[in-house]
């Protein structure tokens, strides 16, 4: 049987992935703490990230997905255990019912096929597996070090040991203290029902694959394999087989193929809510493969945190902006919370973007419900890019100053 690709033009392409992706969010059933379940399983994690300029990476994230998100919620989803910790790309938030697929990784690194960050020191995982087990749930402050006092906290054993019995799967992560992590035996931490049973290959390939498909629309397979170590032969053949088998579809789009399954374009029969503008983290899940948001989005970005501030072109944490299907400009923003005061250091719009006034307007709306988000009562604007536009944009954010 002869296979037909199908072509879609750009605008088609970003529309599919942004309704996959759940931006702007769609109308909402149930509670807030089950919206939020839904779009971690959905999207099928969460990454995790310490920098706190502004609300955590993780918060930020499930924010845009829904607009009811709490805080509490990813608390209260691991201690209903519903969710857990693990590593993605990244370290992570995981839908719980996803559970088994962690154990490729946690197997290949017990068994030495995979590397860890740290050196393996068999002698001191005992003793501190022991701790646990007898103590019941420790933190990396709970182990005594008298080593040199103004070490590392990453190079302090007993941390590299809880880490590595985490990476492996005998430890788990029950909860966070102040944001540190505590550490559980695995078996007291997971449900009394939960499938254990290590995936086949092929298995793990189709649920790397269906995942990855559901939460981004169309997809190729350097891209699901990013990050990911090992997977990229047995990613490729299962592509081919899937589509071999009708199960997946490709989409020619501006002169580059991509694999989606073969229900997905009747997702562009739905809206897309293009006048809610949504200001995105830069750990978005949206925005992580920065060479797929360049060629999908025409959208070059880079986060400048780890840059050295003379060689920043936009900011220390610039946030990107999503408005009208396109993502349109970046915005450096800080909070600074003994003062509720939200500093915008810099907003710069992409170049040629001529739609300043209802970009304006827009921003204006989301930037009220950002600040609450935020915990800011008041907002300063310090530049834009260009200059001209902080005018015209001091006029819309005005009202929200108390």
């Amino acid at each position: 049987m002869t296979k037909i690709t199908e072509t879609l033009s750009i605008q088609e392409a970003r529309k599919l992935v942004l309704l996959s992706q759940k931006l702007p969010p769609a109308k909402q059933t149930g509670t807030a703490l089950e919206a939020t379940l839904m779009a971690i399983e959905h999207l099928g994690y969460i990454q995790i990230d310490t920098i706190s300029v502004i609300q955590r990476a993780h918060h930020h994230t499930l924010w845009n997905r829904n607009p009811c998100y709490e805080t509490s919620h990813l608390e209260q989803l691991v201690a209903d255990k519903k969710v857990f910790e693990y590593w993605s790309h990244a370290a992570a938030y995981l839908p719980m019912c996803d559970y088994r697929f962690s154990l490729v990784r946690k197997q290949a690194i017990a068994r030495g096929d995979q590397n860890h960050w740290y050196d393996r020191d068999e002698k001191l995982m005992k003793l501190v597996l022991k701790r646990i087990a007898n103590e019941g749930p420790l933190m990396a402050k709970d182990f005594e070090y008298l080593g040199k006092k103004k070490m590392d906290w990453a190079s302090k054993p007993a941390k590299r040991a809880l880490e590595y019995l985490f990476m492996q799967g005998d430890l788990m992560i029950p909860n966070r203290q102040n944001f540190h992590k505590v550490y559980d035996l695995t078996e007291r931490v997971l449900p009394e029902d939960i499938d254990t049973s290590a995936p086949l290959q092929d298995e793990y390939a189709r649920f790397l694959i269906t995942r990855y498909l559901q939460a981004n629309g169309l997809g190729q397979a350097s891209e699901m394999v990013y990050l990911l170590k090992n997977t990229k032969t047995i990613i490729s053949n299962t592509l081919q087989e899937m589509y071999l088998n009708g199960e997946l579809i490709q989409l020619a789009v501006d002169g580059n193929s991509y694999y989606a399954l073969a229900d997905s374009l009747e997702l562009l029969n739905k809206p897309l809510a293009r006048n809610k503008l949504k200001i995105l983290s830069p750990f978005d899940n949206l925005l992580i493969q920065r060479k797929r948001m360049q060629t999908i989005f025409d959208f070059n970005y880079q986060i400048e945190c780890y840059v050295p501030e003379p060689k920043r072109q936009y900011g220390y944490f610039s946030l990107p902006i999503l408005w009208n299907g396109h993502l349109v400009a970046r915005m450096d923003c800080k909070a600074d919370r003994k003062e509720s005061l939200l500093h915008i250091q810099h907003l710069a719009l992409e170049p040629a973007f001529l739609k300043t006034e209802a970009f304006a307007l827009a921003l204006g709306k989301e930037l009220e419900s950002f600040m609450q988000f935020n915990n800011c009562c008041d907002l300063k604007l310090h530049k834009t890019t260009p200059g001209m536009f902080k005018p015209k944009f001091q006029t819309f954010i005005s009202s929200l100053i108390r």
